[in-house]
């Protein structure tokens, strides 16, 4: 008996998507720092990166803020309006010049139920960034800031995905990488030179990742 193929989901073309939205987007060109939306806002839209990066902060009652993703193009955000989230949990800014597709809560979920194709990509995504969250929560009770580091520089050199074993991370401040990991700015900066001195990372305004950094990861 032949087995059936599986099922292979085509490749997500923005164009396409933002066409289907038709009326009900708005497209916003971000000057850094400009806030898209902040904690407590109505949560109204979700939101399509198409250049740039964006930061999701949260601010704890005692006026403590953290870092809870930087997200780039392709990524989508503010996606808990559509199962019924009514105000904002945390605040979106631009944490440099980009291009964001504002999309209304009902013209979202008219392309989900009009373009079952689109909704097949759009619940991966949500399901790949759930598992992420999971493993950033894992990661942030269980192991140490060294590696929690590592494990950050690594995600953002994109390192697995398309073969690579090496790569670039555009210049970010050691205050944004120990609010990510919640630890202080003196700790990260010494476990920068650590990985430098080890030849696991060297950097001159940007930073680049080598693979074996991935050591720090796996070692107990």
């Amino acid at each position: 008996m032949t087995k059936p193929k599986a099922k292979h989901l085509a490749p997500f073309d923005p164009q396409t998507f933002l066409k289907q939205v038709g009326s009900g987007k708005t497209t916003l060109t971000c000057p850094k720092n400009r806030i898209l939306f902040s904690q407590g806002d109505a949560a109204d839209a979700v939101f399509y990166i198409q250049t740039g990066q964006v930061k999701l902060t949260v601010i704890s009652t005692q006026g403590k803020e953290a870092i809870v993703a930087l997200l780039e193009p392709g990524a989508f955000f503010g996606e808990g309006c559509l199962a019924g989230q009514l105000v904002c949990m945390g605040t979106a800014a631009a944490a440099e010049t980009s291009t964001v597709v504002r999309i209304d809560k009902q013209a979202m979920i008219r392309v989900l139920h009009d373009e079952p194709t689109f909704s097949e990509l759009f619940l991966a995504y949500l399901l790949a960034r759930s598992i992420r969250i999971q493993e950033d929560l894992v990661d942030q009770l269980f192991n140490s800031s060294e590696k929690r580091l590592a494990r950050v520089l690594l995600l953002m050199a994109h390192f697995g995905k398309e073969g690579k074993a090496e790569a670039i991370i555009p210049k970010i401040s050691q205050e944004v990488l120990a609010e990510m990991i919640g630890t202080t700015r003196s700790r990260v900066s010494f476990f920068m030179n650590k990985f430098r001195k080890l030849g696991f990372l060297n950097y001159n305004g940007s930073v680049h990742v080598h693979s074996s950094l991935l050591n720090v990861v796996l070692h107990d």
